[in-house]
């Protein structure tokens, strides 16, 4: 190509946005190569050490040379200690062969997308809500439709906001409960609800439940409880903290496992073998018993942040339930997140996100932090903040 000719790209690129987590954690990253010394809360991504027991069965599969392909749908021994995971924690009976295995859970969004949705279809997203769930429904030619949530649903959506908003086109709905960005769950009541308006409309629900396990003041449930054929995304990132391994799982109803599986096939072969091998150590006792007191750690560290931050003028209006996240209002404090956020970056060393990367419902209010470093680093960041804001 000459120089200077401007290449034309696929229009399908025009709508996607930037991941704003990402722009802030390269200029933390950034910053830190610089000598810069900055509390990280951008990212959602626990920084505790893998369990022992994740690390001693990557080890032994290196050395029984388990590093080829595997089945598209991921091996038969991780897919059965899934389905036994379910049943221990949910007492659901969920048939292995109905776990699909995936790289990452994004490997599986964009399956369950490319799936459901034809050119011109409509998905149900909250707005906020995690920012690639839009460009994933972009991805597939369809229609991201955004309902606007706030605190006085616990930024869920509602049995009526999801009827009030069906269009024509609406093929289905993505709800997450604990939800990114915002730490809040949906009741088992609007599970419910939400599940009969689709089902009324013979479309698709699909849960996000990558956050279950980081549930601290009520119960959780999944939404197979209520409908076994719901689609169910979930991860071995947060919970297990597993992020790099890049190692997620979803359940399909029966029917969608050829299409499931032809399309795994094209599009990424099989899961990193290594990964998946390292998994059937998370589900060990001794991993799960490390995972509850992590988990005790990350509600010690919401009861420390949320009156702190509180105190220094973001206005939170009641804890949110789970995940590892704040979704603070700025409105006493600045008029625009992204400036805010960069503001804060530089000048106190303390890095979180805008709420412009989750939506556009009131998101230049808006600004969230994660909890997923130690507590000295999360009072070090509350020190800083509040030095910050009153110069």
């Amino acid at each position: 190509m000459a120089a200077g000719v401007q290449r034309q790209y696929a229009s399908r690129i025009e709508g996607m946005t930037s991941f704003k987590v990402v722009d802030f954690l390269e200029a933390a990253v950034k910053m830190e190569a610089q000598g810069r010394d900055i509390v990280r809360m951008e990212a959602g991504e626990p920084a505790f050490p893998t369990a022992p027991a994740i690390l001693e069965a990557a080890s032994t599969a290196l050395r029984d040379e388990k590093t080829f392909y595997t089945p598209s749908l991921g091996i038969i021994e991780l897919r059965e200690a899934i389905a036994a995971f379910y049943d221990s924690r949910y007492g659901l009976k969920i048939p292995a062969q109905r776990i699909v295995v995936t790289t990452g859970s994004s490997a599986a969004l964009g399956l369950i997308c490319d799936l459901i949705i034809n050119p011109g279809d409509g998905l149900q997203l909250t707005d906020p809500g995690y920012p690639c769930n839009a460009n994933f429904v972009r991805r597939a030619g369809g229609e991201p439709q955004l309902i606007p949530v706030d605190a006085h649903n616990a930024y869920q959506l509602t049995p009526e906001a999801v009827a009030n908003h069906w269009q024509d086109n609406t093929v289905g709905v993505l709800v997450a409960s604990p939800s990114n960005p915002t730490g809040e769950m949906l009741s088992h009541e609007n599970q419910r609800g939400i599940n009969t308006v689709v089902a009324s409309h013979n479309g698709v629900l699909i849960m996000d439940e990558l956050y279950h396990g980081l549930v601290y003041d009520q119960p959780e449930s999944s939404i197979l409880e209520i409908n076994p054929d719901a689609m169910v995304i979930n991860s071995f990132s947060k919970y297990f903290g597993m992020t790099g391994w890049r190692l997620g799982w979803m359940v399909v109803p029966e029917d969608a496992l050829e299409a499931v599986n032809i399309m795994a096939q094209n599009f990424y072969i099989s899961p990193p073998s290594i990964a998946q091998y390292a998994a059937l150590g998370a589900f060990q006792p001794a991993t799960l018993e490390i995972m509850e007191t992590r988990r005790g750690e990350f509600r010690q560290r919401r009861d420390y942040l949320v009156p702190a931050l509180r105190e220094l003028g973001f206005s939170i209006p009641h804890t949110p339930a789970g995940a590892f996240y704040i979704y603070a209002g700025i409105e006493k404090l600045a008029g625009d997140s992204e400036a805010f956020c960069w503001d804060m970056l530089e000048r106190a060393g303390v890095a979180f996100t805008p709420g412009t990367d989750f939506g556009e419902h009131l998101a230049r209010q808006h600004v969230r932090f994660s909890y997923t470093q130690p507590m000295d680093r999360l009072e070090l960041a509350i020190e800083r903040l509040g030095k910050a804001l009153a110069s």
